[in-house]
Parts: structure tokens; sequence; C-alpha cells
């Protein structure tokens, strides 16, 4: 069995806690949760695990995996440590990864230590295939991501426009995915994902939307290459205490973490 812990438990945090909790997610345990303040995770009814502000602590856990789910600064904070402590570690917040100082360094913290970050899926769908597909080469991608106005609420999408008289589509960011990760790090996290699998932040495009006509997150992914062409589109239903992301980013986690312990694995 894999002693799991997690950094954070937010929205995200708590959906990953309930899915391995009802094992969903694999021969995984969740040993420890770091937290700022304790009883941001003492109100869960099931809770199972052990709760610490005390990153010492937790970093003496001896744990196999570490899942970050706290946002970049978090990221920064913890995931060198995470790695040098022993442990594989699962990132949520990508977009930390348009820093190119900081993503060598993860990098070569995880190769002295032989471990391994994983970056899930997560609101996407076929980084599989796009990852394969710059085994060769790819002309372009392109990344367009629509969400209701309400979700682009405290970002920089509130200079641009009324969000709450939008009653059409309004484009409020385009351009390329390093820029885009840093301006929505809760939101356009996808973006780093789809760059780190193909071709780059700088040259991967992306059009962000706020659109009033929409309940769910949308992502839709072009790309063409030597290997032809692709289209994907997903649309998730977002969370109601957080329309920023959506409970298919924790089903993707407990994908990562139930492929570590199958016999079978599939989609990768």
């Amino acid at each position: 069995m894999l002693k799991a812990g997690m950094i954070g438990y937010g929205t995200l945090g708590k959906s990953i806690a309930e899915l391995i909790e009802a094992k969903q997610a694999g021969n995984v345990e969740l040993n420890s949760v770091l937290v700022r303040r304790k009883e941001s995770v003492l109100d869960s009814a099931k809770q199972t695990f052990a709760v610490t502000t005390d990153e010492e602590e937790f970093f003496k856990g001896e744990l196999d995996i570490i899942i970050e789910a706290a946002g970049h600064q978090a990221l920064q904070m913890y995931g060198e440590k995470a790695l040098a402590s022993g442990s594989h570690l699962v990132v949520l917040s990508v977009g930390a990864f348009g820093d190119t100082g900081f993503y060598q360094m993860l990098q070569t913290t995880a190769s002295q230590h032989n471990k391994q970050i994983f970056v899930p899926s997560a609101a996407i769908a076929g980084l599989d295939r796009i990852a394969a597909g710059a085994l060769g080469e790819i002309d372009e991608i392109t990344l367009i991501t629509r969400k209701h106005p309400r979700s682009w609420s405290g970002t920089i999408a509130e200079e641009k426009v009324d969000l709450k008289s939008l009653i059409e589509p309004f484009c409020i960011y385009e351009g390329n995915a390093r820029e885009s990760s840093k301006l929505f790090p809760q939101s356009v996290n996808v973006s780093a994902a789809l760059s780190l699998a193909g071709i780059g932040f700088e040259d991967t495009k992306v059009q962000v939307f706020a659109d009033p006509t929409i309940q769910s997150n949308t992502h839709t992914i072009k790309a063409k290459g030597y290997f032809g062409e692709v289209e994907i589109s997903v649309s998730n239903v977002p969370y109601e205490q957080n329309p920023k992301s959506s409970p298919i980013v924790a089903m993707s986690v407990a994908k990562v973490l139930k492929n570590l312990t199958s016999p079978l694995v599939i989609g990768v």
C-alpha cells in the first residue's frame, strides 16, 4: 500500500481525500495533510488522516507520494522538499512551471533522489496523444478555454469587462501559455500542462473566454503535426463552491494514484 500525503485541503483537496478513502484511488492510504489552519480540516466527519501545520513533521512521515493541491505558492515552497524527502510528487498547480528556473530545479531534484513528478490530465483530455505526437514534429497547438463569467471573478478579467453585464462570449485573453498561466493561475493551469506535453509555453497558443451562454467549464485543444490532426473538447461541471475548478480534477489525481498500484494501466 502506498502512503500518501497531501498539501492543502480546499475544495480539491477534500475531494481527493474522499476518493482515496472510498478506495477509488487504488491501494493507497492518505496518512497526513499539511495545512495552514487545522480548523479547515476538522469539520471532516470521516477524517482518518493526521492533520498538521508543521511542515517538518509532515515531511518526516516517510510518505511514498505527496499530492500538491494548494496553489502555485505552496508548490514553490514545498515542491523541492517533497522530492528531497523521498516522495514522488503529484502537481496540480502546473502553471508554476512557467518559471523555467523553478521547473528545471524540480526536475533536477527529482532525478537526484530517483523520484518522479506526475502531472495529471486534470481538467483537459488528450495529453497522452499530444505527448506522443511531440515525439515527431508538431506544427501548432491551440487551447481555447471558456467559462461562465462568475468563474473569472477576482481575475484580471474584471479589468477588461463588466462580467455581470455580459450577454455574449467575450475574449478576455489571447496570447501564449506562459503568460496565460501567470495571469490565470487557478483557471488556466491546463495551458501549462498542455505546453509541457507538447511544444512549450511560448509556442502554445491560448484563447480565454468569459461566456455567459454556458454553465460548464469547456476546454478545446486543436493540434496538428506529423502525426496528423486532433481536436478534443471537454465540458466540465464546476464545483458550486469553487467554479474555477471541477470534480474531474480530483478524479484525475485518483487515476494517477490508481495507476501506481494497479496491475493494468490504461491510457498513458
